[in-house]
């Protein structure tokens, strides 16, 4: 399934990124200081496992955070590992890798 026809959505009264898909929400739980977004959480319900939605949504948050010139510090298990898939998005980092 593709998910580019989606919209990511910036729930920031909850500080979530949240994407609905097949009626569920997924989200990522996000903290904000200055020009700092800390990804907390990603959270998929489970009738949505194993269908991309979980990379779907990091990959359109990253685009969010890049688009609005933030920097990313990554606190999430699931957005770490993303990273290391695609070392690509260190660009957008708030400390780069090593430091």
């Amino acid at each position: 399934m593709k998910y580019e026809e989606i919209p990511l959505v910036n729930n920031e009264a909850i500080h979530n990124f949240e994407l609905t898909v097949e009626g569920y929400r997924a989200f990522i739980d996000y903290k904000k200081k200055d020009d700092k977004i800390y990804l907390i959480h990603t959270e998929v319900p489970v009738e949505l496992e194993g269908k991309g939605v979980a990379s779907a949504i990091v990959e359109k948050t990253f685009n969010y955070i890049e688009q609005n010139n933030l920097k990313l510090v990554p606190l999430c298990v699931y957005v770490v590992s993303y990273l290391k898939r695609h070392p690509e998005w260190s660009r957008i980092l708030a400390i780069a890798p090593g430091h």
